[in-house]
């Protein structure tokens, strides 16, 4: 299922303003009140809908297969992008440390969390401001949290999200490096070959990818 606008508005459970109401905007709701509520983050560090924008060339990658897309990892070097356009990922959920880094993000999956592992780490790898050290992954019964460098499953199970006392020492216990210029245009490969069946608009307060 794509999420698609439903015409209406809903209150943001962060920061109380309305935002537009979507098929997936109450599970990304209840997410953000686990995270509040249950787990012990300040609502301060948790942002919502964070666009993973990045150039594609269109046709040239909408065609290749998830496999070719995936060997692409292997390759030294990546040709430039010329005429590309932009693309846009939406990040259901992000955590951000007192100096606004990014810690972990949260991607909503509507089906089978493992199918979503691979595109998830590809764009906690192109995240503003990061790499991402760790990603989750959920369908809102399981989940899966994943250390971003080594593609290390960390935890299984709605109790996989972490507590916030424990997520620092998590995030120090899994630090991850930058990428090369190669492995950006890999990553963006996979992130867009993944996602690129959701043909949506992008704007700057909502694409529905």
């Amino acid at each position: 299922m794509h999420e698609v606008s439903l015409g209406r508005t809903i209150r943001d459970y962060l920061t109380g303003e309305q935002v537009e109401q979507t098929t997936y905007e109450d599970l990304r709701q209840a997410l953000a009140r686990i995270l509040v509520e249950e787990k012990g983050y300040p609502a301060s560090s948790v942002r919502a809908r964070i666009g993973v924008h990045f150039p594609v060339a269109g046709s040239a990658v909408s065609a290749v297969s998830v496999e070719a897309v995936e060997a692409v990892e292997a390759v030294e070097a990546v040709e430039e992008e010329t005429g590309a356009e932009e693309y846009c990922r939406t990040i259901d959920l992000a955590v951000y440390d007192a100096d606004g880094r990014p810690m972990l993000i949260l991607l909503f999956c509507p089906g089978q969390v493992n199918t979503y592992r691979r595109e998830s780490l590809a764009a906690a790898r192109l995240f503003p401001g990061g790499p991402v050290p760790l990603v989750l992954i959920t369908d809102t019964k399981d989940a899966m949290l994943v250390g971003v460098q080594k593609d290390e499953v960390l935890g299984g199970g709605m109790h996989a999200i972490p507590v916030w006392d424990w997520l620092e020492r998590l995030v120090q216990e899994h630090p991850v490096l930058p990428l090369s210029q190669e492995r950006v245009g890999a990553e963006r490969r996979i992130l867009h070959t993944y996602s690129e069946f959701i043909k949506t608009c992008c704007d700057e307060t909502l694409c529905m990818l």
